[in-house]
């Protein structure tokens, strides 16, 4: 598998994003939430990854802005690969270049819903037992977190002197 490039989306990648979603998935649902996270305050353009195979857009990923209790997070979706190009890592390698991304800015969690198997390979657990909920909270294990880096407890003074 030749992934000549990772890289982040550019605008005149948005057409053949979205006939990779279209090839993807069964329906246009996909299509359309990339296309109005674009127009929202949620979408991050560095964090809307690509790669290239031959040439062309072959797979893709996105994160984008969320809200986890008062703080903010991350939803990675969707990720999406040709059909005829899947198996052979364009879906890690989008993956990875998002997360890699996204560590870098400073982000601290992301959430995603989807095969645990698949998603456990890059550090993703189950959300529940952390008390992540949401409206995906019902499909058990396959609503899960990954932490990107570490979050610091601070304790007030009185604790120090002991």
């Amino acid at each position: 598998m030749n992934i000549e490039t990772v890289r982040p989306e550019r605008a005149e990648d948005f057409d053949a994003v979205r006939q990779v979603l279209l090839a993807a998935f069964e329906t246009d649902g996909e299509a359309r939430l990339v296309e109005a996270l674009r127009r929202s305050d949620a979408f991050l353009p560095d964090l809307s990854v690509v790669a290239e195979h031959d040439g062309a857009v072959a797979a893709y990923a996105l994160l984008s802005r969320i809200t986890v209790g008062d703080d903010a997070g991350l939803a990675l979706g969707p990720v999406a690969v040709l059909p005829d190009l899947q198996k052979r890592g364009l879906g890690a390698a989008v993956i990875r270049e998002a997360l890699r991304r996204a560590a870098d800015a400073g982000e601290r969690l992301v959430l995603v819903l989807g095969d645990p198997a698949y998603y456990g390979r890059f550090g993703f657990v189950p959300a529940a037992p952390y008390g992540i909920t949401s409206e995906w909270s019902s499909f058990g294990d396959a609503w899960q977190v990954l932490a990107l880096g570490t979050v610091e407890a601070r304790y007030p003074a009185p604790w120090h002197d002991l």
